[in-house]
């Protein structure tokens, strides 16, 4: 089976090179912000349930579902609302970054 990939070059003018500059820090955020919650979830688990850390400590309930792709995904309006920056962006866009 072969597979053909292509590859276009895109030339956008100062205005376009800005918006995606923007768009791209705002991925970037989100990105990071949906790690961080992954992240914080596993190190919340880590703690032995006789002790714990004098250095930090999560506070993240027992009950708390994995915050999973899908769960990140479906909570994406709710942060739109929340932060009027992420309605510049695409949804589309947004998607593929939590994934």
């Amino acid at each position: 089976m072969l597979t053909f990939n292509y590859s276009y070059r895109i030339y956008p003018d100062a205005a376009q090179e800005q918006r995606l500059i923007e768009w791209m820090e705002i991925c970037r955020r989100a990105y990071n912000y949906a790690l961080g919650e992954i992240k914080d979830w596993c190190n919340s688990r880590k703690c032995l349930i006789d002790r714990c850390s004098l250095e930090k400590e999560y506070i993240i309930p027992a009950d708390a579902k994995f915050p999973g792709e899908v769960q990140q995904l479906n909570n994406l309006p709710k942060a739109k609302k929340e932060f009027p920056k992420l309605k510049e962006v695409p949804s589309q866009v947004l998607q593929q970054a939590i994934k």
